[in-house]
């Protein structure tokens, strides 16, 4: 069998630029998320049975802001990746209730979605909490092998790579985008969770997208014209979707969300490998409203931290 050595990659013809493996890459974390997630399935039967389409406002990554051994911590572990396809920051925010700082970054290519990614500030979690997190994640891998990371770098400064290069980054990324710590003990999820839902998942799930959002203004179905009515067809399918609408009518952002699917995760107990159900990924529903610029009438790209707080509780359930 022969190897194809990463010299051979950067050569060829067929190239591929960074935009259009930025496409590939996101549609692959979409197909993962909605294998995972079913609220999300029957949204797109949803709409698509109703003649609409689906179009992805932003994406939804959760972090620590802590060591995490050999992959960057906090928001810089999703940052330096999509920031190698062209994306830029474009907002920054602070919620200071649920501890956390996030930012988003845009890509100029209108039908990228955006990429939303928040860091739990650690050392302003109880010390016995701040003890626990390092076993688990101090000494974290990072998930790409060398050839994955010379790729990316040879993206980052060309711009481009050969289709087969383009391929193969496009597995590894997809790879990345998991749980990079081995399963944590399940004692320690149940009592981070006590005081951070958020830490609890983190520990479940690592660089798995969180949610995806769908951009109510683009799904160009005549029945479901506004978020209410998206809402409600939810709803009546049999969907479990936040009661309150984020934002008023006639608000530049608007948002809802369904509850998250719960799974049977990986952990580990005194007594050796485990499992404990908890909750995963949900699908927010995004409806965005015009404001005045200096280039004339735009819809709002950004988000409002008032409203964001409340969506991250849709990891939150009664029982966890």
């Amino acid at each position: 069998m022969v190897t194809l050595g990463p010299v051979f990659l950067f050569k060829g013809n067929m190239k591929q630029n960074a935009t259009d493996i930025a496409r590939m890459l996101t549609e692959r974390l979409r197909e993962a998320f909605l294998s995972r997630v079913p609220a999300a399935r029957s949204y797109a039967a949803m709409v698509e049975n109703k003649g609409g389409r689906i179009v992805i406002d932003h994406i939804g990554f959760r972090s620590l802001d802590m060591n995490t051994g050999e992959q960057p911590a906090g928001i810089q572990a999703v940052r330096h990746i999509f920031e190698c396809f062209g994306f830029h920051a474009a907002g920054n925010y602070v919620l200071p209730k649920k501890k956390l700082k996030a930012i988003f970054l845009e890509h100029d290519a209108p039908d990228l979605p955006k990429i939303f990614v928040s860091q739990l500030n650690v050392q302003q979690l109880p010390g016995w909490a701040k003890l626990l997190l390092p076993e688990v994640v101090s000494e974290t891998p990072y998930l790409l092998s060398d050839l994955g990371i010379e790729l990316l770098s040879r993206l980052k400064q060309d711009g481009q790579l050969t289709s087969e290069a383009a391929e193969i980054l496009t597995d590894e990324l997809s790879g990345y985008f998991r749980r990079p710590w081995n399963p944590p003990p399940k004692d320690t999820v149940i009592k981070l969770n006590e005081v951070s839902h958020y830490a609890a998942w983190v520990l479940l799930h690592g660089n798995a997208p969180s949610h995806f959002a769908v951009l109510i203004n683009a799904q160009e179905a005549k029945s479901l014209p506004n978020i209410e009515t998206t809402v409600r067809a939810l709803k009546n399918a049999g969907v479990a979707v936040k009661e309150n609408i984020e934002g008023a009518k006639g608000d530049i952002l608007r948002q809802s969300a369904t509850y998250a699917v719960k799974e049977e995760i990986k952990v580990k107990s005194d007594d050796g490998p485990d499992e404990i159900t908890w909750t995963y990924g949900y699908l927010e529903l995004i409806e965005r409203g015009w404001q005045e610029t200096e280039d004339g009438p735009r819809l709002f790209q950004g988000f409002i931290e008032g409203q964001e707080k409340n969506i991250y509780d849709m990891t939150r359930t009664l029982d966890n």
